[in-house]
């Protein structure tokens, strides 16, 4: 495919490669959450307690953690093409094989072989768009690959929740198979034109050492949200953050990196990556605040608190629609200082919340929390790869990759913090959180958020105009 052509079958075909995408992309971050809800009944299945059934996310989250480093590479060395359709039939078959799964050793196998799917079908599908999209059409692709990460883990809990009550829990998995085999069809039917490759050494200590540190980050992410497992989550991302540092200074060496550390001089790019990080993390905190809030301190069961974050994902949905116009007519600074702001104020209502509160106010502010969400994932992830050129691509698409995950997961982390925090300052002892409680932890995830915008406030006002002119044009 040529990215310089724009006939009607060319923009046809973008548009169908867009929506193939963005379709594995849901698959893979769906599959990261909906599980949560189903453990309990996956652990009478397995005779194992819901716990030890929880190291089938680990593991997933780990695998995506040591592979997304190194994608970028294995897509120049195989081809985007075949790496991204083999990525999407591992995805398809790890699925299968989870959902026939007899025993949990099984169905840990299966999970790392389902996150080796899923560490591949992101920056590579990124990637492939990013190289067959016409820069005229590349802000409407990159805001429309913004929706899985935003959507799937709103519909994971409620959807796993569902499937597990009223058919089995087998079923999360059996679900991907149709979505994948049409995957699988379509990524040969949309790329078999597309053939290009390149080759570079392969930084075997880059890898080892990016992908060690991404995967204790994620893990100790992941134990910060568990009871009991503060000491051991706090040793993980020390020890995953000092490997991160070997890892920097290796890449800032290497002739041949196999992360470009390079790219962190591009003002876009930068700017993405330390204010996007922030944002994200506020992004991810919200969700886990809000279920757990409305189940623990206000005692509404699983099904209706779902039922009232869905919200958000209405708020996600109506802006998709509206975003490259907004971009277009106001530019990227503008909207990402503004929409921050919103994203703030929409963070710090949900201190307002009460059991008292109306049903159709809650309902208001997480849709204008979904709003602001939508708005500002949109913005940086386009903004990420407006100053990027060709040769350097696939190293942003894992780089990028590889920061999404880990912010992501780090929201995890700094929700169970700003909690615990809450805690302290409400009473000082031990005891389960109350309304006032998870109040001070939206606060103080606001101030947070606050944090992200000032660090926006050095992008220049000019940021992604050629992309808005190719747009125009």
């Amino acid at each position: 495919m040529d990215r310089s052509t724009n006939s009607p079958h060319s923009t046809r075909s973008s548009k169908a490669l867009i929506v193939l995408v963005a379709s594995a992309f849901f698959m893979e971050n769906l599959d990261g959450t909906v599980i949560a809800t189903a453990l309990p009944q996956m652990g009478l299945d397995f005779h194992a307690s819901a716990i030890d059934v929880s190291l089938g996310m680990t593991v997933y989250l780990l695998t995506l953690g040591i592979l997304i480093p190194i994608s970028g590479w294995i897509a120049d060395r195989f081809g985007a093409r075949l790496v991204f359709t083999s990525a999407i039939a591992i995805f398809t078959l790890a699925s299968l094989l989870c959902g026939l799964s007899a025993s949990l050793p099984q169905f840990i196998a299966w999970r790392i072989l389902q996150g080796v799917g899923g560490a591949l079908m992101v920056p590579v599908g990124r990637l492939l768009v990013l190289r067959t999209t016409d820069k005229s059409q590349l802000i409407r692709a990159l805001t429309s690959l913004t929706w899985p990460g935003l959507i799937a883990p709103v519909l994971g809990p409620p959807l796993g929740g569902f499937l597990t009550t009223y058919a089995s829990w087998r079923w999360i998995f059996f679900l991907n198979i149709p979505l994948g085999l049409a995957g699988i069809v379509g990524s040969a039917i949309l790329l078999r034109h597309y053939n290009e490759t390149s080759r570079r050494p392969l930084d075997v200590l880059g890898f080892v050492l990016s992908g060690s540190s991404l995967a204790l980050l994620m893990y100790g992410a992941d134990m910060a949200g568990q009871t009991g497992s503060a000491t051991r989550a706090l040793a993980c991302i020390a020890v995953g953050a000092a490997i991160g540092v070997a890892a920097v200074r290796h890449l800032r060496r290497h002739p041949h990196p196999l992360v470009d550390l390079s790219l962190l001089r591009i003002p876009t790019f930068a700017v993405t990556v330390w204010a996007g990080s922030i944002f994200r993390i506020v992004i991810s905190v919200a969700p886990l605040l809000l279920a757990l809030m409305f189940q623990i301190a206000m005692g509404l069961d699983a099904f209706v608190s779902g039922l009232l974050v869905l919200a958000i994902f209405a708020g996600n949905l109506l802006m998709k629609i509206v975003i490259p116009r907004m971009l277009d007519r106001s530019g990227f600074r503008v909207v990402l200082l503004a929409n921050g702001l919103l994203l703030v104020l929409s963070t710090a209502m949900c201190a307002f919340i009460t059991g008292a509160t109306p049903t159709w106010v809650i309902a208001a502010i997480l849709f204008l929390g979904g709003a602001s969400r939508s708005v500002q994932m949109s913005a940086l992830t386009t903004l990420a790869f407006a100053d990027v050129d060709a040769a350097r691509m696939s190293s942003a698409s894992s780089l990028m990759s590889a920061i999404v995950q880990l912010a992501s997961g780090m929201g995890i982390a700094v929700g169970a913090l700003v909690l615990s925090i809450a805690v302290s300052i409400g009473r000082g002892v031990a005891r389960h959180p109350n309304v006032a409680d998870f109040q001070m932890a939206f606060v103080l995830t606001a101030a947070l958020g606050l944090v992200g915008v000032g660090l926006a406030l050095g992008l220049d006002r000019n940021a992604g105009s050629a992309m808005r002119s190719a747009r125009r044009s």
